[in-house]
């Protein structure tokens, strides 16, 4: 899978434009991703020396990504149907509905090929929905 990883928030703690601390097994979880078969493409605010910053940050920590704001190293933006949004398979944001969960519980997601309703009533986090009985009897 393409997977879109945003940097602050998701990675690291807000503190932009500073670099925060990064947020437990972020890094170790982006690593396994890699390991997997995924290709990563970090996908940030970021622009000039504050994303290289970041690009940096991950590089120094295991993380490569495929590609930085944009789907494939090689795009410049110039071509006949560029489009700036990333055609990734997931997004991993702090800004997703529901906010962020932790990496293991992403990574567990994703390995399971799970959305987080069913992931939590597997856990037996949550109690799975009573199913309610409908008016005709059959």
């Amino acid at each position: 899978m393409i997977i879109a990883v945003d940097f602050d928030g998701t990675i690291v703690e807000h503190r932009y434009p500073a670099i925060g601390k990064e947020l437990p097994f972020a890094t170790s979880t982006l690593r396994q991703l890699m390991e997997d078969g995924h290709r990563l493409i970090l996908w940030s605010v970021r622009e000039g020396d504050l994303l290289q910053e970041a690009v940096d940050f991950c590089e120094q920590r295991g993380v490569s990504f495929f590609a930085v704001n944009k789907d494939f190293e090689e795009e410049d933006g110039t071509g006949k149907h560029f489009s700036r949004k990333i055609k990734a398979d997931l997004f991993i944001d702090d800004r997703n509905v529901g906010g962020l969960p932790d990496w293991p519980t992403i990574y567990a997601l994703i390995k399971k090929k799970m959305n987080l309703r069913d992931f939590l009533i597997s856990e037996e986090i949550i109690e799975p929905p009573v199913k309610k009985k409908g008016w005709w009897p059959f």
